[in-house]
């Protein structure tokens, strides 16, 4: 009797603990498909002719979503406007591509960790009309003022530690202080474009050593001086008058309308020409109807080596900092879990080949 109540009793507690844990596996809800939104933005999300997607952010969601152990299926979305409000109404789990996190955005999505540095970059053609307005920029710029002074300076030098050593034995270097150092000036002027006599030149040992040396170094100060001139206008006819934000005030700007571009333009109150898309954009830069085209640098440095490497250029300067993202909608329960899995992988030597693959060894300069 006694050991049919012990197991009776033993029965009787094991009973609560087994189907509690029943009941909170039969709770636990299994992890549905996610739908991951994704429009088309070279190089970060691209769609194959066989309907798959690439790109450098698509391939950091497959890792993102590989750690978290997350399914998911891809929806196209026809552009960044849709794919902001599809998001925000909580039609789509996740927004994947070129995704750009500004305040605008922050008030309707939330976002997961930034995974990409960036900024709004600037095209213009390759080949511009050299105009006055450039060529008076070119040449007030500080690096020109600077080199002309430099070459005025050793001139200067020159001439008057010729005056010094032969004021006193050669009559042309020779009478009043002024008449002095303004000959041997001359004089060094003429020795540095290859225009002085030999009858006028220096006459003592130490001047003509003097002398010899302000030859050499006025050749190879020349041809330094004429390198950099050439260098300026050179570089100042492919950029033309444009140098930042401020300068597009002066020029025909365009950009992808809906974008975080348009905004930034927008935002400066700068006047521009909307596109419906990228190329359509730089069709029209190519073709001289705008100056200068406004837009994410990367995505701008991808279109133009595809086509129009040969007519247009991105300039080496940025007039926003940019952040790269994913969209989730408000309060998303995934945004931690997708932050962490984010952090993770962009530390990960796949993460800088993927870049380097898609972006060019440069983009590794950016954090």
């Amino acid at each position: 009797m006694i050991l049919r109540i012990a197991f009776l009793v033993l029965v009787w507690l094991s009973i609560p603990p087994f189907a509690y844990a029943q009941t909170q596996k039969a709770a636990a809800p299994a992890k549905r498909e996610l739908v991951v939104g994704v429009n088309n933005a070279p190089p970060f999300a691209m769609k194959g002719s066989d309907g798959a997607w690439s790109g450098l952010s698509i391939e950091l969601w497959r890792q993102v979503a590989k750690a978290t152990n997350r399914t998911f299926r891809f929806v196209e979305i026809r552009d960044m406007p849709e794919l902001i409000q599809e998001t925000a109404a909580g039609n789509l789990d996740v927004a994947v591509g070129a995704i750009t996190v500004t305040v605008e955005r922050e008030k309707v999505l939330d976002f997961t960790q930034s995974y990409y540095s960036t900024g709004t970059g600037i095209a213009v053609p390759v080949v511009s009309v050299m105009n006055w307005a450039t060529l008076r920029r070119a040449m007030t710029s500080f690096n020109f003022v600077q080199a002309v002074a430099a070459l005025i300076g050793l001139t200067l030098v020159a001439g008057i530690l010729v005056w010094l050593l032969e004021r006193r034995q050669n009559e042309y270097f020779g009478g009043s202080i002024t008449k002095g150092i303004s000959s041997s000036v001359w004089w060094s002027t003429l020795a540095m474009t290859q225009r002085s006599s030999a009858e006028k030149g220096p006459q003592t040992i130490l001047g003509r050593s003097v002398a010899t040396i302000w030859l050499v170094v006025s050749v190879i100060t020349i041809a330094v001086f004429t390198a950099g001139v050439t260098s300026v206008l050179t570089t100042s006819q492919i950029q033309g008058t444009i140098y930042g934000a401020s300068d597009l005030e002066s020029v025909r700007v365009g950009t992808v309308k809906g974008t975080s571009s348009e905004s930034d333009l927008l935002r400066r109150k700068l006047k521009f020409q909307p596109y419906e898309t990228l190329s359509d954009g730089l069709k029209a830069l190519r073709a001289g109807r705008i100056d200068a085209f406004v837009y994410d640098k990367p995505l701008l440095t991808w279109a133009i080596r595809q086509g129009f490497a040969s007519r247009l250029k991105v300039l080496d300067i940025s007039i926003e900092a940019q952040n790269y993202a994913f969209a989730l909608p408000p309060d998303s329960p995934l945004r931690k879990s997708l932050s962490i899995a984010i952090l993770d992988a962009v530390q990960k030597e796949s993460w800088s080949e993927a870049r380097i693959r898609y972006l060019g060894e440069d983009s590794l300069s950016s954090p």
